[in-house]
């Protein structure tokens, strides 16, 4: 169990992974003096480094990560050291090809790139355990080694194999599961299509088939890859657990595309929670993403501080088109994070690669070396940082939750729905961007959490439900909270059974209302709504069983049949989206849902375009300020501005682009140490 407070510094971390297996020796000074210029003083280390590190079953060479290690330490730099296992060698595939990770048809994934390791194979877990054990006998007394780092990004290139020896995990998953073949064969719903099981080598991944697999065997492989990925984590941690006394941690990768992995379900297993995000360079607002991201980051993390793992100094080199970021963002961006609940800033990399498939890849250090853009900004953000060490533990204050399950978005993006454009992100990034732009900080969080504390909560297309998850948002609303159901929720169980007697299935009674049919609309197809709103995607025939209506249809198939309800329950009330709204009408009834909550903004007023997030602690508060518009803002704050060491008691001045961190109340002469001049935010 994750402990708070047990893994930070004295303040918010700041550095990059480092490599320094890629440069020669005599560069490696070179860099700790320009860590030390830029303020870096957390580094993660050894991530890629098995092939170095074991060049030969069971013969280590150790030597230079120990002159690297002490090279950093006398530097003044700590260390998060990985276990090297993030990717096989290549003596491993050749000596086991039966280790490599194949697909739904069969075709054999070899090694060249990364993460060319079955995660089932008792060959391979056994192989990396042996390497975290001497990595870990060697180095649990280094003075560098401030924390650990298992494996890296799992799952992210081979969450999936569906070879035989995935197939026999499986089986034994399934047994674990369900006991025995009889509760499989009903959850599975396999007399549809003659698929009942006998024996349990009858049973398979879902491989590739003529048509469209069984979607709870689907649900259920899905779940069992995440826990096999998981189950790598735990081994090596075990292993940690016996040899180190640090904290241990891995990196997740919450919010940047990647699906099929349970973190909720894996938080408890790490010291701090990490992640990893990179903006999405086709969105020019990319910086809404980053802020998902970050809040669903803080949700899987209880709260809890958590630390950004690796994020971009400028362009990545994976996306089609790798923009670079503009003056100001690399500031703006990490600063964001820090704002939404992280103790650490962290890159990937230091130093810019000359060879292999990440050479592209931005770093702290260009190819053009520390004369550049780039780096005079990571040192102005590392000083940034240093401003900001009070910070550190303290809690992001949030009054609204989004509920948020990764087994729902699996569940929902399934084949044979009734639209291929009903998905999961879809409504939980327009709700989330409307209640941004509305100012309101939000906490994404796992169905399961305990709501009491928000005025509103918002379940967008939350396709699977479990029994006591339901329940506990029926006592949230009695109990006078405030929430919105959005379209294609509430219909399947655990095991995607359908909830029989109409939709919205286990919501019915919560929400006053009752579903006979879906209406999809084509593709392309819009409708509007007697208040003015035009919607896509959805319609459905629904029913108000004690709910209000608040809007219907005016045209489409289902004229004058309802799209927006409400209804009273005990002392709260439960909203019913049954469309799909276009972004102003989904801005309107976002505006709504916090009129009638109560739930406000940080700051009343803050002009759209600024981002404005409270951070607390038992006896202060922090008030980030992150400019993204074009324009300077004014804001009515006092206290003392932590970035330029300044006094704010008339107000708040943040120039455009810029960022504003204030000590709340605090208005005397002499509040904070004095600081490196910066641009003024005083007004």
């Amino acid at each position: 169990m994750r402990q708070q407070g047990t893994w930070q510094g004295d303040g918010i971390f700041y550095g990059a992974d480092y490599n320094p297996e890629q440069w020669p020796e005599e560069v490696w000074a070179e860099d700790v003096a320009l860590m030390r210029r830029a303020g870096v003083d957390l580094v993660s280390v050894g991530i890629f480094s098995w092939a170095l590190l074991e060049p030969a079953p069971d013969r280590y060479e150790f030597g230079w990560l120990d002159r690297a290690l002490d090279v950093l330490h006398a530097g003044g730099v700590n260390v998060d050291l990985a276990t090297a296992t993030a990717s096989p060698p290549p003596w491993l595939a050749h000596r086991h090809p039966e280790t490599l990770p194949r697909t739904a048809d069969g075709t054999v994934l070899w090694p060249g790139g990364r993460q060319a390791y079955c995660p089932s194979s008792p060959v391979f877990r056994e192989r990396s355990l042996a390497l975290v054990e001497a990595v870990a006998n060697r180095y649990a007394g280094h003075p560098a080694v401030v924390m650990w780092h298992v494996s890296n990004e799992l799952g992210c290139h081979n969450v999936h194999c569906y070879c035989d020896v995935s197939a026999q995990a499986f089986r034994g998953w399934l047994r674990a599961r369900y006991g025995g073949l009889d509760r499989l064969n009903d959850a599975w719903g396999t007399t549809f299509w003659s698929q009942r099981y006998h024996d349990w080598d009858e049973i398979n991944p879902p491989r590739t088939a003529p048509t469209f697999a069984n979607p709870t065997q689907q649900l259920d492989f899905l779940r069992f890859s995440s826990d096999e990925q998981r189950a790598q984590l735990r081994a090596e941690r075990e292993v940690l657990k016996r040899l180190v006394r640090q904290p241990v941690t891995t990196n997740f990768m919450i919010g940047t595309g990647i699906k099929y992995l349970d973190y909720h379900s894996w938080a408890s297993d790490v010291d701090v929670v990490s992640n990893d995000h990179y903006l999405t360079a086709a969105d020019p607002q990319s910086h809404l993403g980053l802020a998902l991201a970050a809040d669903h980051t803080r949700g899987v993390a209880g709260g809890d501080p958590w630390l950004l793992m690796e994020h971009s100094t400028s362009a990545v080199n994976w996306q089609p088109r790798n923009v670079a970021k503009t003056p100001g963002q690399l500031r703006r961006n990490s600063l964001a994070h820090v704002a939404r609940g992280a103790d650490g800033v962290l890159f990937f990399q230091w130093r810019a690669s000359r060879a292999g498939a990440e050479k592209f890849h931005s770093a702290l250090v260009p190819h053009a070396g520390p004369d550049t853009k780039v780096f005079r900004e990571v040192c102005r953000l590392g000083a940034d940082l240093k401003a900001l060490a009070e910070v550190r533990g303290s809690r992001v204050e949030a009054e609204v939750a989004i509920l948020f399950d990764f087994q729902a978005w699996w569940g929902v993006e399934l084949d044979s729905h009734p639209s291929v454009d009903v998905t999961y992100a879809d409504r939980l990034e327009a709700l989330y961007r409307s209640l941004w732009r509305a100012g309101v900080t939000t906490d994404v969080v796992h169905p399961s959490t305990d709501l009491s504390g928000y005025k509103l909560v918002l379940a967008p297309t939350l396709y699977l439900v479990r029994d006591a998850d339901a329940e506990a948002l029926h006592r949230y609303v009695e109990a006078g909270g405030t929430v919105l159901v959005t379209y294609f929720s509430g219909i399947v169980d655990e095991h995607d059974h359908v909830r029989l007697g109409g939709y919205p299935g286990v919501f019915r009674e919560l929400l006053g209302i009752r579903t006979e049919e879906f209406f999809p609309l084509r593709h392309g197809e819009a409708v509007r709504l007697d208040d003015g709103a035009t919607a896509d995607v959805w319609t459905e025939w629904l029913h108000p069983e004690g709910a209000e209506v608040l809007a219907s249809y005016s045209d489409g198939p289902l004229p004058g049949v309802p799209a927006l309800t409400r209804h009273r329950v005990g002392a709260g009330a439960a909203w019913y989206l049954g469309t799909r709204l276009d972004e102003a009408a989904t801005d309107g009834l976002v505006a709504r849902l916090l009129a009638e909550s109560g739930a406000r903004p940080p700051v009343v007023g803050a002009p759209s375009g600024v981002e404005v997030v409270r951070r607390r602690a038992a006896d202060r508060s922090w008030l980030f300020v992150v400019n993204h518009t074009d324009a300077e803002v004014r804001l009515d704050v006092t206290g003392a501005e932590l970035l330029t060491g300044t006094i704010c008691a008339g107000g708040l001045r943040v120039p455009a682009g810029e960022v504003a961190v204030v000590r709340e109340g605090q208005t005397g002469v002499g509040a904070i140490p004095a600081a490196e001049p910066r641009p003024s935010t005083v007004a």
